[in-house]
């Protein structure tokens, strides 16, 4: 029995309209995303570049399309937050319910503790059920909210904070590595999280 190619892999720039046809829709449609405004093709192929020079973006592509992304960002400029990420997942309408966040997720996190970070935050505009429900099964705990933060489509909307303990903590821990030093090498998709 052969083992099928894996659908998650890392992004690449042309995978921007991909990107751009699942989030655009949240971003002008709902208010799980406080943009205000669509980020262009070209803006999101330059927020992959900029993300892949330090972190994780990956994909899960299907019948050569893009049907969800995964990405982490630096969760705080000052060098003692350097150890934790903040953590976004996208799937389109058209793949939903079939446990590909989930899977991207977990590949995520195996990226993210090969490369030493210890913490991962998820922000979540509520209510969405949904994105709740996807981050706490890859085992993140809620841990507050922000009341009334941000105001879209004419509301103020709370946004909810989700913790997930990438790895044990440690004394005196070597700064993360950025992803480019993983190597091609790396494997991420099959592994247990």
């Amino acid at each position: 029995m052969t083992d099928a190619p894996s659908p998650i892999r890392l992004a690449r720039l042309e995978d921007a309209p991909g990107v751009h046809a699942i989030y655009a829709p949240v971003v002008r449609d709902t208010p799980i995303s406080f943009e205000l405004e669509v980020p262009t093709e070209a803006e999101l192929g330059a927020r992959i570049a900029k993300t892949l020079a330090s972190h994780p973006w990956l994909v899960w592509e299907e019948a050569g399309r893009v049907a969800g992304y995964a990405y982490a960002s630096r969760h705080r400029d000052r060098l003692a937050y350097q150890w934790s990420v903040d953590v976004s997942c996208y799937v389109h309408a058209d793949f939903r319910r079939r446990g590909i966040g989930g899977r991207l997720y977990g590949a995520l996190q195996r990226i993210l503790r090969a490369q030493g970070f210890f913490n991962a935050y998820a922000g979540i505009a509520l209510p969405n059920a949904a994105s709740v429900a996807l981050h706490e099964s890859v085992g993140f705990v809620p841990i507050g909210v922000y009341r009334g933060v941000g105001f879209k489509a004419g509301a103020w909307h709370d946004v909810g904070w989700w913790h997930c303990r990438l790895a044990e903590l440690v004394a005196d821990p070597p700064a993360p590595r950025a992803l480019p030093e993983l190597g091609p090498g790396l494997r991420w998709s099959e592994e247990p999280a």
